[in-house]
């Protein structure tokens, strides 16, 4: 059983001494005052004298070592000792070198896949506890921001293809309502067929009065009263009913 202790850094590389005297700043308010959280480097040390750690670099592998606490690109902090492992040194240099084929140096991203990031995955591995949820959080919650937002877009795009879509079937629809009810107006042998008659009965109740569409025992009466009152004006034989129903979209 050996301990395993996570180094912490205030993030102080940045070139310019305002920007590292507000970092400085930043995590003395949010960390130090309340507890929340910071921007912090983090490093994991496990058996001998140096610590590990991830990074950018264009080629190659984003795991590094250094000796512990000594890191020249930060401010130390502080130590936080997460637990012991059973593992042999063995077994520990075995998942460094997992790890250092897993994590590559241009796949680092501040937010999605950062140092703190890497110890969570090391420390997994390790089977002692992860990083403690303020070591990360300013991180994590970019990243979740950047996620929702990337998820609302979606979610808008989708809203516009579905109304779109639906536009284009709602459109289709009334124009075959439209073709039909001008087809029967000047076609002689279709005037007295059930189906345009109630497409457009249908239509209209819809957009007045919400109605639902007439029964088809209603359709054939006043298919029905229609052909007698036809026979009683001398208007010849009716034409035989459309023996197929008329489905609903």
């Amino acid at each position: 059983m050996t301990e395993v202790i996570l180094h912490i850094y205030d993030v102080t590389n940045s070139g310019s001494d305002k920007t590292n005297n507000t970092i400085l700043q930043i995590n003395k308010i949010f960390k130090d005052g309340i507890g929340l959280g910071g921007i912090f480097h983090s490093a994991v040390q496990v058996y001998g004298e140096d610590e590990w750690s991830f990074g950018f670099c264009e080629q190659g592998t984003g795991v590094f070592s250094c000796p512990s606490g000594k890191n020249p690109m930060y401010t130390y902090r502080e130590c936080i000792v997460l637990g012991q492992t059973s593992f042999s040194i063995f077994k520990v240099n075995q998942i460094l070198r997992e790890l250092s084929r897993e994590w590559p140096g241009s796949s680092y991203d501040l937010l999605s896949k950062n140092c703190n990031h890497f110890c969570d995955e090391f420390c997994e591995r390790l089977e002692v506890p992860k990083l403690p949820g303020w070591v990360n959080r300013f991180a994590n919650a970019g990243d979740t921001a950047m996620e929702v937002a990337g998820n609302t877009a979606t979610r808008f795009r989708q809203a516009k293809t579905e109304i779109v879509t639906a536009s284009k079937v709602a459109y289709r629809f009334l124009a075959g309502v439209a073709n039909n009810a001008t087809g029967s107006s000047e076609s002689t042998g279709n005037s007295n067929r059930g189906t345009p008659r109630f497409q457009a009965t249908w239509f209209k109740n819809l957009i007045t009065t919400g109605a639902k569409p007439s029964s088809s025992s209603e359709i054939e009466n006043q298919d029905v009263d229609g052909r007698q009152q036809s026979l009683q004006q001398g208007a010849g034989p009716p034409l035989r009913q459309n023996s197929q129903p008329w489905h609903d979209m």
